[in-house]
């Protein structure tokens, strides 16, 4: 009967380990101020199964605003611009602060910036595109219809129609 309480506890201690093994290493949405000073957006994995835990950062990204007379523009680049990898390790001591984030604006943003890394969103609207030179590309949910010229054709067909019956 001992032999049994003593397995029986054993299994418990090592179901709550992997628990808390499981819940450590869970991925999260967060933003980390660094002591360099930078802010950085990124796909986070906490790993503090060794002595020396350790941040794992996927894809982190930079995120500005700039605001200008015509509103705000929400910029994204690479966090390391020159590296083609997409998995960072930083040491705890590197860090400041961080918290996680779940603004489904921030994380549509960075998942957009993940599809497409040409990409810049109108921060009021974040489905919207800018181009390349900051101009929105106009969409139907805009009321975008059809272009000048093809609603003049339209147009002239119409009253031309009117004006023969």
């Amino acid at each position: 009967m001992k032999i049994f309480q003593k397995f029986k506890k054993l299994f418990k201690q090592k179901n709550i380990e992997e628990e808390t093994l499981s819940e450590s290493n869970q991925e999260f949405y967060s933003i980390l101020k660094m002591v360099s000073g930078e802010e950085i957006f990124s796909l986070v994995m906490v790993d503090d199964n060794d002595s020396n835990p350790v941040v794992v950062l996927q894809n982190p990204i930079i995120i500005k605003i700039i605001n200008n007379h015509h509103g705000s523009i929400v910029k994204v680049k690479p966090w390391i611009t020159s590296s083609d990898d997409d998995i960072f390790i930083v040491r705890l001591d590197k860090i400041i602060t961080m918290t996680e984030v779940k603004d489904a604006k921030l994380i549509g943003i960075y998942n957009s910036y993940l599809n497409d890394d040409d990409i810049e969103l109108d921060p009021r609207n974040m489905h919207t595109p800018f181009s390349s030179d900051g101009h929105v590309k106009p969409s139907s949910e805009m009321g975008y219809i059809t272009s000048v010229k093809e609603a003049r054709i339209i147009l002239e067909k119409i009253y031309k129609d009117l004006k023969e019956s």
